[in-house]
């Protein structure tokens, strides 16, 4: 009896152990987990920032909104004014941006120019691009290019950086003309111009539609010239006819006179113009 309790003991400790192995997080999910963690504390602190007050202070702050440029301020009475945003109801999703986990080392990637593994890059981050940030040729080879230009030079439309699977990777930047005006997305040129050659086969194919498109624009704009210059003329004529008729004087020639209607005639030797009048 003692015996096999001795064994039923080593069997349990034996089995713990295995558990406890097969429990035991990896790397990858350990950094998973203090993502989480991260994530749950922004989202907890954000909601503390969404509601400073008790939301008391609502019903007795409608008779005291100030509108300063399009937004509503409550007066507190405490000498200070609070934004209407301040009142939202907690529950309303928050939305939480975070850089994302790091790259554990059996997932690095290798870069393709140089072959070495890393952890992360610009590139890798943003356009899944495996590319280090040693390697990165922001200049030429890795040059960003605004969705505009890529579809002025590329001739591509926009279910072609969308809806086209894979979706094209972009970054938002602010507009460095005007910070008034919309923000800009840049695409990585090389991932652009392997799209452009997924829609349009062959590099040949691609020019051949550029040219067809210049010769297109220069003949509309050939067209719209030949017009302007031609209402331009018309719009010369009738001011020179108006002011030759309106300056014009006539030089008559001899008279002529006709019994049965007892008048005399007499015409225009420049204009042909015929002139009838009676003589007392």
């Amino acid at each position: 009896m003692e015996g096999s309790s001795t064994d039923r003991d080593s069997n349990e400790e034996v089995n713990s152990s295995v558990q406890t192995e097969k429990v035991k997080p990896t790397a990858a999910q350990l950094a998973r987990m203090d993502k989480n963690r991260h994530r749950a504390l922004l989202i907890k602190q954000a909601r503390q920032k969404t509601q400073p007050y008790p939301t008391e202070l609502s019903t007795a702050a409608e008779k005291s909104i100030i509108r300063v440029q399009g937004s509503k301020f409550i007066d507190t009475g405490g000498g200070f004014l609070l934004e209407e945003k301040d009142l939202a109801d907690p529950k309303e999703p928050v939305v939480v941006t975070s850089e994302p986990a790091p790259i554990i080392e059996p997932d690095r990637p290798s870069c393709i120019e140089c072959s070495e593994d890393f952890y992360d890059s610009f590139l890798f981050q943003n356009f899944e691009y495996a590319v280090c940030d040693k390697c990165r040729d922001n200049e030429d080879k890795h040059s960003l290019i605004t969705k505009t230009e890529a579809k002025n030079f590329y001739l591509l439309k926009d279910c072609d950086f969308d809806k086209r699977e894979p979706a094209l990777k972009f970054i938002v930047r602010k507009n460095p003309h005007n910070s008034n005006w919309g923000d800009m997305k840049l695409y990585l040129q090389l991932q652009v111009e392997k799209r452009a050659l997924e829609v349009w086969e062959t590099e040949e194919k691609l020019e051949e539609e550029r040219e067809r498109r210049q010769e297109a624009k220069e003949k509309a704009k050939i067209k719209k010239y030949n017009k302007q210059i031609k209402a331009l003329r018309m719009n010369v004529r009738s001011s020179l006819y108006n002011k030759t008729s309106s300056n014009h004087q006539h030089s008559f020639g001899p008279e002529e006179y006709n019994e049965e209607d007892d008048v005399y005639t007499r015409k225009c030797t420049t204009c042909n113009f015929e002139e009838t009048f009676e003589k007392m």
